[in-house]
């Protein structure tokens, strides 16, 4: 699961890096609303597939010594358990809030880095400079932490959302992720919405950091190779 999940992060961000490109090779800068919307929807149509973060949390929240004694036996047991209990719908629990945070996170994420690249090191899209891989290192690092800020909420009921199975009853504490923000501010306080904030920026900046030295040198490369002799 872990692996899978991995992958599709990998196709959010080799989505972008097409996007980027197509915006270079039009000469074009990435500024335009239409340009934003275009890199958002690359990342919230692949967002998508990550149902399977469903199983992967159920299977991590499982407790106790005994592997007979869990629900769940493995990956594919998880999700015939959840069909059967749930219906086909269980498996896309918290695909609003996932959508919400891969998009928003990928954008905020790209759009710092590109701030962070013009503020430090004079370097603008387009303009066939490569930076050194340590240079893409500390700015991939300061964008990464830009997206655990804004989509922390999201995160938190996501995996609300994806963790919780119905009761003896049929019910379910959360109904949706609009009510599930609501729930959780009006019982655990608006700090409740940045939980679990701490190990995920201690996570995500380093792999953005080395994404990034690997990334600039492949897009560095692209630019030097056919945007420089492009026909304006």
């Amino acid at each position: 699961m872990l692996l899978a999940n991995e992958s599709l992060w990998s196709l959010l961000f080799m989505a972008t890096l097409d996007s980027e490109n197509r915006v270079h090779h039009n000469h074009k800068h990435f500024e335009s609303d239409t340009d934003f919307a275009y890199i958002y929807s690359s990342k919230t149509l692949l967002s998508s597939l990550f149902y399977l973060q469903v199983v992967k949390i159920r299977l991590q929240q499982q407790k106790g010594l005994s592997p007979e004694l869990f629900k769940y036996k493995g990956p594919i047991h998880c999700a015939r358990t959840i069909v059967r209990e749930e219906s086909i719908l269980g498996l896309w629990s918290g695909a609003a809030p996932t959508v919400m945070r891969n998009g928003t996170n990928q954008a905020v994420m790209f759009t710092a880095k590109n701030a962070f690249d013009i503020l430090l090191w004079n370097k603008h899209e387009g303009d066939g400079k490569i930076l050194q891989p340590w240079q893409s290192m500390i700015s991939g690092f300061l964008a990464g932490t830009a997206g655990p800020f804004c989509t922390g909420p999201f995160d938190v009921v996501k995996t609300r959302l994806m963790a919780q199975s119905r009761d003896s009853e049929g019910g379910i504490r959360y109904k949706g992720m609009v009510h599930a923000i609501r729930t959780i501010y009006a019982e655990e306080g608006l700090v409740a919405l940045w939980r679990g904030l701490l190990p995920r920026l201690m996570r995500i900046p380093p792999g953005q950091a080395i994404m990034w030295a690997v990334a600039d040198q492949v897009t560095g490369l692209y630019e030097m190779r056919y945007l420089r002799n492009a026909p304006l």
